[in-house]
């Protein structure tokens, strides 16, 4: 039996991380949004480009990210799929978790939900678990979205901004 996608047939707003640390980046972030727009997740902001280290190795490349504020009438799990495939075209390998990669797709959030979801062998979380430490992710998505207010937490993105510490602040570098 086919699992139910989560929110299909209705419109949601999505916020997208894209990310990458080999070749090409900014090119390689150009093709991703050129994909999901391609592929029923329509763009219709997005941030500046940021520079961070490689965490938690500083010594591998330096990552270059930003936020993604989309459109879809996808499912869930229809757009974590489509994520994937968009991934693997752009020359993803899987590796060990944190090794650089030329794409990587985070779902930051899917409207409002909340959810855990076990999905082959993967595990979704929805928002992204770890949103409110990222430097990378919480600077691109005020840029974008200065009002947003994360859907588990219930704090405006002002007030997670203002958790980040300096150290954090001052390692993020924008392009």
């Amino acid at each position: 039996m086919k699992k139910q996608d989560i929110s299909g047939n209705r419109v949601n707003i999505v916020f997208l991380g894209v990310g990458s640390n080999l070749g090409n980046k900014h090119l390689n972030i150009e093709k991703a949004k050129f994909l999901l727009d391609s592929n029923d997740i329509k763009v219709i902001k997005f941030s500046n480009y940021y520079e961070t280290e490689s965490w938690p190795d500083k010594n591998l490349p330096k990552y270059l990210n930003i936020i993604i504020k989309a459109t879809t009438s996808l499912g869930l799990l229809s757009l974590f799929d489509k994520i994937k495939l968009i991934e693997n075209s752009l020359g993803r390998k899987h590796k060990p978790k944190n090794y650089p990669r030329k794409c990587d797709i985070d779902i930051i959030t899917f409207g409002s939900k909340v959810l855990s979801i076990n999905y082959g062998t993967q595990k979704i979380h929805i928002p992204h678990p770890r949103l409110h430490d990222r430097n990378f992710v919480l600077i691109p998505l005020f840029e974008v979205s200065s009002k947003w207010k994360h859907p588990k937490l219930n704090k405006k993105i002002t007030k997670l901004l203002s958790n980040i510490s300096i150290n954090d602040l001052r390692s993020i570098k924008l392009i």
